[in-house]
């Protein structure tokens, strides 16, 4: 009985090694709609470039309430494929204005803006999913 017991052990063991990658990311249509995207133009008020995802936050007026507040662009790309797609973190500033559109979350409040391409004031594609002066990228 011990040796089949330590068999089923280890093995469970194995399989849950197996399934902490796939639950350990998340795709964004769990999180934001599709259907509710906005446009978002506002000046960086805070910018990491940092694992496993980068971070920007923007002061933009709220469409629903002509309120100024601060979103946090959400599920940015990992800073090493950013890198390897040629874009550096000194690309955006805080301070920069940037304009962005995305799907937002289904609930009233929670300002964060998922996917999208954002675009600096010169009108250049910043910190895509593709690679750096990929004007085909929407």
């Amino acid at each position: 009985m011990a040796k089949y017991s330590r068999s089923v052990l280890l093995l469970g063991f194995a399989l849950l090694l197996l399934t902490i990658p796939a639950v350990a990311h998340h795709g964004s249509a769990s999180v934001y709609n599709p259907q509710k995207k906005i446009t978002l133009t506002g000046k960086v008020t805070k910018f990491l470039w940092a694992n496993p995802h980068i971070g920007i936050y923007i002061d933009a007026v709220d469409p629903a309430t002509g309120k100024m507040v601060n979103w946090e662009l959400g599920d940015g790309q990992a800073p090493n494929h950013l890198y390897r797609n040629g874009w550096r973190k000194d690309d955006l500033k805080v301070g920069d204005t940037i304009t962005v559109t995305g799907a937002t979350r289904s609930w009233a409040g929670d300002y964060r803006i998922g996917g999208g391409v954002i675009t600096n004031a010169a009108g250049e594609k910043v910190f895509t999913g593709g690679s750096k002066g990929d004007d085909s990228l929407q």
